[in-house]
């Protein structure tokens, strides 16, 4: 048995290559369901501004421009997409990494999307302050 085991880890010079690659795609597939419900998100923003301008005309009330909301609507959609495509290059960046035995762990673009959401999330904050000031 011990010459077997021998056997079989010599002509697999990685035996946990498998693993390693479906690690990859596992993380490849959270970038896809999280640039996904970022795309939703953007919509949902998008689609909610013009839902409230057309309440605001039906009900008599001027109608005011749509603001900066359908614009983060937009960007939201727009960096869902960015997320998915940022996640594919990462996804083939890492396969090549691994079949040459290189493999680097992801520094920039890791602190790069954390950033971009931090201050996404900061700007839906002071509009959605503004917007309940605008209301007083």
């Amino acid at each position: 048995m011990l010459c077997g085991a021998l056997v079989t880890s010599s002509e697999n010079p990685n035996p946990n290559r498998a693993r390693d690659h479906l690690a990859n795609e596992r993380t490849f597939l959270a970038w896809v369901r999280t640039g996904a419900a970022i795309v939703i998100f953007g919509f949902a923003i998008g689609r909610f501004s013009i839902a409230i301008r057309q309440f605001t005309a039906f009900i008599g009330h001027p109608v005011r421009t749509a603001g900066i909301s359908v614009w983060m609507g937009a960007g939201a959609i727009i960096s869902g997409v960015l997320l998915v495509i940022t996640g594919l290059i990462r996804y083939r960046k890492t396969r090549a990494q691994l079949d040459t035995g290189t493999f680097e762990p992801a520094g920039f673009v890791l602190d790069l999307v954390t950033i971009l959401t931090a201050l996404f999330g900061l700007a839906l904050v002071a509009y959605l302050v503004y917007i309940e000031k605008s209301f007083r």
